[in-house]
């Protein structure tokens, strides 16, 4: 989340759920792995480091559960060596974990847990007004300013791999704002809408995940050139349709760029422990997961719950039942 380091392991978070203020806090803050400049901003900021830390959790587990059925499957292992290249799977790290942080500041703001925000200011909704009638809306104009002088972007001269890192950074807080969206409530006699108060609401964070995993798919290949008209360097991508090939494409705000070709993650590197013993769909990805290696099959059988039936009064009573699953895992 830093731009600089590696994502936490879970353990050296903290424990779950808030502190005492004051001392607490200080110390949460010391926890995170953040930079000079940040842990100031962090101890300035009471509920801050508790909401870091529900945004690397945010981002990591929305990150695996994107990957899931991928070679690279998003562990924790080898993160740090893999955000020191310029993969595109280092792309969709630095992009989730600004949309995790982006939406876990703003979603804070709304339900109280940071002091120096609060609701939205939506026009014509008071503060007092919205949390009366429950409709506090997320704060995603705090979030974004906050979050940019939290990372300390600037812009980087002749600095590829600086560009490329703000550039995704950027494309994951993009990604929040394009699912912001209002919501209304109705006040109105017997639920007529003749009164009605809206407010701002963000989308769940796997539509964000989703919306990222799309732009991984197509995520664009990049190099620096200089634009003599600005004076300064920038990205740019392969030739598109309708562009002069004297100019090189510029990418669009919402592409995930990258600079190197990703390694094949099938065997265990320093960036991954590879995909041997990896369950997989016989159907769908075994073939390729396995990287050609082939798969082992392995029948277990597996205990659920049938035949559930609502008992007066007042609970459910089921049946154990047993069936047997076919389980697909890649030959080492």
């Amino acid at each position: 989340l830093t731009g600089k380091e590696a994502l936490t392991h879970f353990p050296s978070l903290g424990p779950p759920g808030g502190s005492a203020p004051g001392k607490g806090h200080m110390k949460q803050c010391e926890l995170l792995q953040l930079s000079r400049k940040q842990k100031r901003l962090c101890r300035r900021e009471p509920g801050l480091a508790e909401t870091l830390r529900d945004a690397i959790r945010l981002g990591i587990l929305e990150c695996q559960f994107q990957f899931r059925s991928e070679r690279w499957n998003c562990s924790l292992e080898g993160r740090p060596s893999l955000l020191k290249r310029g993969f595109k799977e280092t792309a969709f790290l630095y992009a989730v974990s600004s949309a995790a942080l982006t939406h876990s500041l703003a979603r804070a703001c709304s339900a109280g847990r940071m002091e120096r925000c609060t609701c939205d200011d939506s026009p014509g909704l008071e503060n007092r007004k919205a949390w009366q009638w429950g409709v506090c809306g997320d704060n995603l104009k705090y979030s974004t300013k906050f979050l940019k002088k939290f990372l300390g972007q600037k812009r980087i001269g002749k600095d590829l791999r600086a560009k490329v890192d703000i550039h995704n950074t950027n494309v994951g807080i993009k990604a929040v704002k394009n699912g912001l969206k209002t919501t209304c409530k109705c006040h109105g006699v017997s639920g007529s809408c003749a009164v009605r108060t809206c407010w701002k609401q963000l989308s769940p964070f796997h539509e964000i995940g989703r919306l990222l995993k799309l732009r991984y798919d197509d995520a664009v290949k990049v190099f620096s050139t200089s634009n003599d008209a600005v004076g300064h360097s920038e990205l740019a991508g392969p030739h598109r349709h309708g562009h002069s090939p004297k100019h090189p494409a510029l990418p669009r705000p919402t592409d995930l760029v990258y600079v190197e070709d990703s390694p094949s993650f099938c065997r265990p590197s320093k960036y991954s422990l590879g995909t041997a013993g990896r369950t997989c769909s016989r159907e769908g990805n075994c073939d390729s997961m396995c990287c050609g290696r082939g798969y082992n099959t392995q029948s277990r059988l597996v205990t659920f719950s049938c035949h559930c039936q609502v008992q007066w009064c007042c609970y459910v009573e089921c049946q154990q039942c047993m069936q047997e699953e076919v389980v697909y895992s890649c030959k080492q």
